[in-house]
């Protein structure tokens, strides 16, 4: 078999980049940006996963890292989805699963193998990605129906999290701690109590042994990260590991949240791990498949 799975983290494509419409409910609508190698393919997908505190950020958010991937030979879908205040826990977790499930079933429209799928998840999306991804079978995140699929579920093959708050509780009581008002403001807004905190929290599942997907994860994460305090990715990926997941934490010493103040030879290090993860992983599906 050839296609998907033969992906070269070094190759080269021309991308095209298109608004699609993938969700309506009533006079709203959500677009999914799709990042199209040029090429016969069938190739691998990706679903990115935005952040901005649960409370902003839109489906443009990342296009150095969509585009770079993508260039790779990558069908990468960046979705716009509810936001907090207005939407408060678990809707975005909820639109997560669904934009799964409709990338699935639409893949083969952009060139791309539903059976490959990944998800991306930024900041505040690192946790909606994996939360998303350890739960894909919960009734409240897969409530929103996909008529044309209804028989799809939100498993992935891979998550990717760079600089995720994969413990929401934690961060809250970091920021709390830190006078970061801005980001206190931000959890109350979407998790609106501590115990949502805690409920829809990848740690805490692992910490309490909750029954949980546990698909390979990689991590990337800057060392002098003001917004995630470096032990939240390290007890995350030890809880991991703990549960029998696999998992791969990559530190960038002394660099900051995001790409942004990150030079250019880290950047690439940080986009050359995961082309490599998610060429391994691929690589370790062919075999299966």
């Amino acid at each position: 078999m050839t296609g998907a799975w033969d992906y070269i983290p070094t190759a080269k494509y021309n991308v095209s980049i298109d608004d699609v419409e993938y969700r309506r409910a009533g006079k709203e609508s959500w677009l999914a940006r799709i990042y199209q190698p040029q090429g016969d393919g069938p190739f691998p997908v990706l679903l990115d996963i935005h952040g901005g505190a649960w409370n902003g950020g839109s489906r443009t958010s990342n296009p150095q890292i969509d585009q770079a991937l993508a260039a790779s030979g990558m069908v990468v879908a960046a979705v716009d989805f509810r936001l907090a205040p207005q939407h408060p826990y678990p809707a975005q977790v909820a639109d997560t699963n669904y934009a799964t499930r409709w990338l699935k079933a639409h893949a083969a429209k952009f060139k791309g193998d539903a059976r490959s799928i990944g998800i991306v998840g930024f900041s505040s999306g690192g946790q909606t990605a994996l939360l998303s991804a350890m739960r894909p079978h919960d009734p409240r995140y897969s409530e929103i129906p996909l008529p044309e699929a209804p028989a799809l579920d939100a498993t992935v093959t891979y998550v990717l999290s760079f600089w995720g708050v994969l413990d929401p509780y934690a961060r809250y009581l970091y920021a709390q701690k830190a006078g970061r008002a801005e980001l206190v403001k931000a959890s109350e807004a979407y998790f609106l109590t501590t115990e949502a905190m805690q409920e829809g929290n990848p740690q805490y599942i692992l910490d309490r042994g909750k029954p949980v997907t546990l698909p390979p994860t990689l991590l990337i994460q800057g060392t002098s990260d003001a917004n995630v305090p470096l032990e939240i990715p390290k007890r995350l990926a030890a809880a991991y590991r703990k549960a029998g997941g696999a998992i791969e934490m990559h530190l960038f010493p002394n660099m900051p949240h995001g790409f942004a103040g990150w030079p250019a030879p880290e950047v690439e290090r940080a986009l050359g791990i995961t082309k490599a993860f998610v060429s391994s992983r691929l690589a370790d599906l062919k075999a299966v498949v």
